[in-house]
């Protein structure tokens, strides 16, 4: 952290140091979003057209947003993103990551573009459980998903899908909105690539793959015309599902029907999200499609939410509008690029100190008590009407 910097008070805060920790190319890489960045903008400004309806004479003297995500406890009702290339911020990239969401009660998505392998992650997690130096009110519930594409070699996600569950994670998390990599114009000009000594932690050892070089082109743009399957379809899901007994959440849907037609296909859970204004530029934003893909899933999966998420109070709305749980993603980066796995659980607790406060102003002892009549829409327009 600059010396000559406060302590950050807020994630907007973890971002401005993030700005003098990260090279330009990683900065733009984990900040940019596709060609104009209007879904990007776009999903923080959704949030501020909804307005809290505080209920008052609650008693909220004891709060409690404890909660279950596919019958796995959190603390909070948060998961960390899936988000590639983490030690372009932090040598210990994904560990420190996981090891801070493990310490802190929350969820993490590891995804399959990381720095850091698949057993390295869940291996770390185990020797923080071990190590005789931890407290026992430090032991935390831990949740690890594994988020997957499905590549056009079919064997190397079969033995991605069979690593994950042989490392004990919880859940596959099949990304769905990235049949081809969204133009991010930034990454374009950077002719962005992992730097020496960085590689797909998940890959190499099985294929040799690595993110190649293109002149003119972003690195990892030419990845996903190699090797990601853009021939992917609903029929796939049966086959992925054979390979494991993990349960399947769908991340990257905008629209109900999507949402139904996942849910009969066989997913437990449903990620709203836009791929963080990353894919299709102009996309509706991941709020603004929550409360349609709620209606339509009918209780029949649990609904996730990402993007622009920066305060407890946006916590609070997704969870108003029908979603079970959060995903935050960007925020992390820039707390991990701050001060490593200790910058990620400050980023952590100061979402979680948020929603508290947010909670007991709104008269919400408890995330069962948040719903659709503490908020109204831009206009006065009551969401219950």
């Amino acid at each position: 952290m600059n010396k000559n910097s406060t302590k950050p008070l807020n994630l907007f805060e973890y971002e401005k140091l993030a700005v003098e920790c990260l090279s330009q190319m990683a900065l733009d890489y984990y900040a940019s979003g596709a060609w104009d960045e209007v879904t990007l903008r776009d999903n923080r400004t959704a949030f501020e057209r909804y307005k809290l309806r505080p209920r008052i004479l609650v008693d909220v003297s004891k709060r409690n947003f404890a909660t279950q995500i596919l019958g796995q406890p959190i603390l909070m009702p948060l998961l960390i993103a899936p988000m590639a290339f983490q030690c372009l911020a932090c040598p210990e990239g994904e560990i420190a990551t996981a090891r801070a969401a493990r310490s802190s009660g929350v969820g993490m998505v590891l995804s399959t573009l990381s720095t850091k392998s698949i057993e390295e992650v869940a291996d770390s997690c185990h020797s923080f459980d071990t190590a005789s130096d931890v407290k026992p009110e430090a032991y935390r519930p831990a949740l690890q998903w594994f988020q997957l594409y499905i590549h056009k070699d079919r064997g190397l996600t079969r033995a991605l899908v069979e690593r994950a569950y042989t490392a004990g994670y919880k859940a596959l998390c099949l990304t769905v909105d990235a049949p081809v990599l969204g133009r991010r114009e930034r990454d374009r000009h950077n002719e962005f690539v992992l730097p020496q000594g960085l590689q797909l932690a998940n890959l190499v050892n099985m294929s040799g793959l690595n993110i190649p070089y293109q002149a003119g082109e972003s690195g990892l743009f030419t990845y996903f015309a190699q090797q990601l399957d853009p021939a992917v379809t609903w029929k796939d899901l049966d086959w992925l599902q054979s390979l494991s007994p993990l349960p399947l959440a769908i991340k990257g849907i905008l629209r109900g029907d999507d949402a139904a037609r996942a849910v009969e296909y066989g997913a437990k859970a449903i990620v709203v999200s836009n791929h963080g204004g990353r894919q299709l530029d102009g996309a509706i934003a991941s709020l603004d499609a929550l409360a349609e893909v709620v209606k339509a899933v009918d209780g029949r999966a649990e609904i996730l939410i990402d993007g622009g998420i920066r305060r407890g109070t946006d916590i609070l709305k997704a969870l108003a509008l029908g979603a079970k749980a959060v995903l935050v993603g960007r925020p992390i980066l820039w707390g991990l690029a701050v001060a490593g796995e200790a910058g990620v659980a400050r980023v952590i607790d100061l979402l979680k100190d948020e929603l508290d406060v947010a909670m007991a102003l709104s008269g919400c002892a408890s995330v069962e008590d948040i719903d659709n009549t503490i908020l109204t829409a831009t206009g006065n327009k009551s969401t219950t009407e």
